[in-house]
């Protein structure tokens, strides 16, 4: 058997032995805030295949870190044995699905803060606002980009580019070729983890909130399957495009996080309901979600829409209870009409003005040789914040 490289398992198991030491409830989201990766390769060959792979992915020490990994449900453990390499992707998506709330919302009076705990997320995944909803969508779309992307890179055995269409002919002339993402898989393999803990409490008790968080990690996969594009290159020649092949490709992350922020910007409150009868999960969906009632004429609720059942909190003053941090000491911007506006991000309280001195390189030049001068630049900026 190929020896286990016991020393970033053993520095992993340290690192997690910390972070299992805080008292707090928690979640798999919190692996794309881990400094550690939460598997390190057990081996330097691990493009092996077939039974040789199968037997490395089941060895002791895949089975105990993944065990170990705080936060995860048994099923979620289940596929990280199966798949350890994998959950490398998972941490990746996640930190993508972070970054991107944070990017999304800095302008915004709920920014996305998080803390350097387990619940990554604090009090916020406690309710079942918008804000919920978008995390748990940016999240699991995270995780659809990052597996299909590591497949496409080669980085995982268990998946490759996708080729099912691959030299196939089309009207147009051209032939399907190239790498195509394996998003399938990548939905595939999200929907196994990410949707776990859901899963797991529907099976002892359906509730209405659960349904909402399932929901919106299929609407955040959706996005990405929704942005999926086609690239071409030309083959002939003199760069003349007699031959075409044409393959599917991601969008950038960038693209994925601003349709699901104009998706929470529309999101859909619903009201719910107590069971009547035992039900199917598709029907369970329908039985106990309904449509707040906002004007007598509704557009049909999409698959791909964002939905919340309850209303989001004021966000303008602290609240530590909530995990509201307010936004007193924001910096605004005085001349802006938009959510950074000093006017909309203190809520009305005012904001105080100071003048800071920023230094800076400017008229650099290159002198022969081998140097670079540059004059140092001093301007006084007035940087507003709130009261």
């Amino acid at each position: 058997m190929a020896s286990v490289a016991w020393w970033p398992v053993l520095q992993l198991l340290c690192g997690l032995l910390l972070v299992v030491s805080t008292p707090v409830s928690s979640n798999w989201m919190y692996l794309g805030s881990s400094g550690l990766s939460p598997l390190q390769p057990l081996d330097a060959n691990a493009a092996l295949s077939g039974p040789d792979q199968q037997q490395m992915d089941l060895t002791p020490s895949a089975k105990a870190i993944c065990a170990a990994l705080p936060g995860l449900v048994s099923r979620q453990i289940q596929v990280c044995q199966a798949h350890p390499n994998t959950i490398h992707s998972v941490s990746d998506g996640a930190r993508k699905g972070i970054q991107q709330c944070q990017y999304q919302f800095r302008n915004e009076r709920w920014n996305c803060t998080t803390q350097d705990e387990q619940n990554i997320f604090g009090s916020t995944l406690d309710r079942g606002s918008r804000e919920t909803a978008f995390i748990y969508a940016v999240t699991s779309a995270g995780v659809v980009h990052a597996v299909t992307q590591a497949c496409s890179l080669g980085n995982l055995t268990e998946c490759t580019c996708d080729m099912q269409r691959q030299g196939l002919p089309t009207p147009e002339g051209w032939k399907w070729g190239g790498c195509s993402d394996n998003i399938r898989y990548g939905i595939q393999f999200a929907r196994q983890f990410v949707d776990a803990p859901e899963r797991a409490i529907q099976k002892k008790q359906r509730n209405v909130r659960n349904l909402m968080n399932l929901h919106n990690n299929e609407a955040g996969r959706k996005a990405i399957a929704t942005l999926m594009r086609m690239q071409c290159r030309c083959h002939g020649v003199s760069g003349s495009c007699e031959l075409k092949t044409c393959w599917r490709t991601m969008p950038p992350f960038a693209q994925v996080g601003d349709l699901l922020k104009r998706k929470y910007e529309n999101a859909v409150q619903m009201k719910p309901t107590k069971f009547v009868r035992t039900v199917s999960m598709k029907s369970a969906k329908n039985a106990q979600l309904k449509r707040g009632v906002k004007t007598k004429r509704q557009a049909p609720l999409s698959k791909s829409d964002l939905i919340h059942i309850h209303k989001s909190p004021n966000y303008c003053v602290q609240d530590s209870k909530k995990g509201i941090l307010g936004t007193s000491g924001r910096v605004c911007n005085k001349n802006s009409t938009g959510s950074d506006s000093c006017d909309l991000l203190c809520c009305g309280r005012g904001y105080n003005t100071q003048v800071v001195k920023q230094v800076e390189r400017c008229f650099c030049r290159f002198v022969w040789c081998c140097n670079v001068k540059c004059k140092t630049c001093v301007t006084m900026m007035d940087v507003h914040t709130c009261k």
